[in-house]
C-alpha cells in the first residue's frame, strides 16, 4: 500500500464534487506528516511533468479528482474531473 493511498480512497467515497480538507486532516487520513514541501503550491501541481513521479499527484487523479491549495492557508480544495 502506498503512503497517499488512503487519500485516495478517501476522495473516491466522495459524493461531492468539490472537498475541502485541511492538512491536518489528509494527515490524519494518512497516518502520517506531509512532508515540509506541502506547503509550497507546485506539490499540489495537476500537470504531469513526464521527467518527476509525484505519487501524491497519483492519489487524487486515480481518485477522479484535482487540487487546489487554497492560498494563505493549510487547505486544499479537491475537484472532481469530469
Amino acid at each position: 500500500m502506498g503512503k497517499y493511498d488512503p487519500l485516495r480512497e478517501h476522495l473516491k467515497r466522495q459524493k461531492a464534487d468539490e472537498i475541502e480538507l485541511t492538512f491536518a486532516e489528509i494527515e490524519r487520513k494518512l497516518g502520517a506528516m506531509l512532508p515540509n514541501s506541502a506547503s509550497r503550491s507546485q506539490w499540489w501541481a495537476n500537470v504531469t511533468d513526464p521527467n518527476t513521479s509525484h505519487v501524491q499527484r497519483e492519489a487524487w487523479r486515480a481518485a477522479g479528482f484535482e487540487a487546489f491549495p487554497v492560498a494563505g492557508k493549510d487547505r486544499v480544495r479537491f475537484k472532481r474531473v469530469r
